[in-house]
């Protein structure tokens, strides 16, 4: 019988409702994330966007800082856009050796779309950047993905992949199904 996999997508604020609908339509079970208790079992994770000193303030109130960062040390496969690239980074979670810049595009009014070309995608990716952050800096074993005006907005280390837009908003799915595809094959070796 195949595993569906059962994907965590942090709940505490922010656009994680697009996201949930989005992995359901690709064949995952989804679980809302604002407990500890809600991590148990998860093969996957999304940190969605929203307001990054918000989200801050909530995984403190739920003591939520230690448990993800072990469901992320112990290789479950990680997915985040925008503020889910803040969260990720050195100042915050500290779960991906990248410094993220904040609202690095501008204000809400300077939000915009782009294509970007992925190396591991034939077509472009239609971006949607809404007070989009940038990767100011970022480790050696950080592979930088994609680019705008020579900042980069995507990235991985290892399962963690971060993009600075949203892709469950323009109904792009293939950042998705990559990152279920890296979920499942992480399920199938844990099991053989």
């Amino acid at each position: 019988m195949k595993h569906v996999p059962l994907i965590g997508v942090l709940a505490l604020q922010g656009g994680f409702d697009a996201h949930l609908r989005m992995l359901r339509d690709l064949g995952a079970d989804v679980r809302e994330v604002r407990t500890a208790a809600d991590l148990d079992g998860l093969d996957g994770l999304v940190l969605p966007g929203g307001e990054s000193t918000t989200m801050s303030l909530g995984i403190a109130a739920e003591g939520l800082a230690e448990p993800l960062g072990e469901l992320v040390r112990s290789g479950a496969p990680v997915l985040g856009t925008c503020a889910g690239l803040i969260m990720l980074d050195r100042d915050h979670l500290g779960l991906m050796d990248i410094q993220a810049r904040r609202n690095a595009f501008g204000r809400q009014i300077r939000s915009f779309e782009a294509d970007l070309d992925f190396p591991d995608l034939d077509e472009p990716v239609h971006a949607v950047f809404i007070r989009a952050p940038w990767i100011e800096e970022h480790g050696p074993g950080v592979e930088v993905l994609a680019e705008v005006d020579g900042h980069p907005v995507a990235a991985r280390e290892g399962d963690v992949t971060v993009v600075a837009f949203h892709p469950e908003l323009s109904g792009e799915r293939r950042l998705h199904e990559q990152f279920l595809e890296r979920v499942r094959a992480r399920v199938a070796a844990s099991s053989s």
